[in-house]
């Protein structure tokens, strides 16, 4: 059985550079913690807490000490949390992707442009999710968050409206939706479309779907909390019926390989490379075992 680990799947740029920025802290010596798991990927996780790395609350920041470390990981967050650290004397390691600090800025000018027609500002994104979170933060003004056309009766359609996007969303959803908005403003005109994801992320989509539909069966590794892992999974089981998300390789079904002859493993921008190629080793075995 072939089994072939997908050379475009595993962290992207800004999950590479937190983790290198935490591994250098924790070299350094000292208490180093994460605000936040650092990565969605719970193996991940675990492999820097046996480094040292804690993950701490933002409820836990003024209790750390001026000794402890922070790190701000790649999701970033909003301008009260620095505050609240600052004054609460904790260094902070700034670990947030540059994409999302430049969408950050995006966001505040998108407020300050509709304060002056009168208009709102839309993202796309996932409710609660950290790098939503920093970006709804960035300013005191209500921002509309959708994360389907479901939730678009919360938008007043008689007002201008600025469209951006979380970095790891659909670009597929992203344009519908924006098609649905100007379906139903007066003039399509009154939209503003600042298309936000990360290029290295959505290019990713047309690649797994290739990927996916040459091979028998397809593994899938990503953490539980990965809201970019269930939009590429969702691609790989469109693509191919048998596609199978797991979190760790002791969740493989040896039924799921029957007949199969090649088996690709993939994952999201928070899957480890170490942990893929684990996954596939484990692949390999059930298949030298029959």
């Amino acid at each position: 059985m072939l089994v072939e680990i997908d050379d475009k799947s595993g962290f992207c740029f800004g999950v590479v550079r937190a983790i290198t920025e935490a591994e250098r802290a924790l070299a350094e010596g000292g208490r180093v913690c994460s605000l936040g798991d650092i990565v969605h990927n719970r193996m991940e996780v675990q492999r820097l807490e046996r480094l040292g790395l804690r993950t701490v609350s933002h409820d836990e920041i003024c209790s750390l000490g001026s000794d402890c470390r922070l790190l701000i990981r790649a999701h970033g967050e909003p301008p009260s949390t620095y505050a609240l650290a600052r004054e609460c004397g904790v260094e902070i390691i700034d670990a947030t992707c540059p994409m999302v600090a430049k969408l950050q800025e995006r966001v505040k000018y998108a407020h300050d442009r509709m304060k002056e027609c009168g208009g709102q500002v839309v993202i796309l994104g996932k409710r609660g999710h950290a790098e939503v979170v920093g970006l709804t933060g960035q300013v005191e003004e209500p921002t509309i968050v959708v994360e389907s056309a479901a939730d678009l009766d919360a938008v007043d359609f008689t007002r201008p409206i600025h469209f951006l996007s979380q970095t790891t969303q659909s670009p597929q959803l992203f344009a519908d939706l924006l098609d649905e908005m100007r379906r139903r403003l007066p003039t399509p005109d009154m939209i503003c479309a600042d298309c936000t994801i990360c290029n290295r992320v959505s290019s990713r989509e047309t690649h797994l779907r290739e990927f996916a539909a040459r091979h028998d069966a397809v593994v899938f590794v990503c953490g539980r909390k990965s809201s970019n892992g269930k939009v590429l999974f969702g691609i790989c089981r469109e693509t191919n019926a048998r596609s199978y998300n797991i979190e760790e390789a002791r969740e493989l079904q040896p039924e799921w390989f029957a007949g199969v002859g090649s088996v690709g493993v993939c994952g999201a921008t928070s899957t480890p490379e170490w942990l893929m190629r684990e996954v596939a080793d484990a692949i390999a075995a059930m298949g030298e075992n029959k």
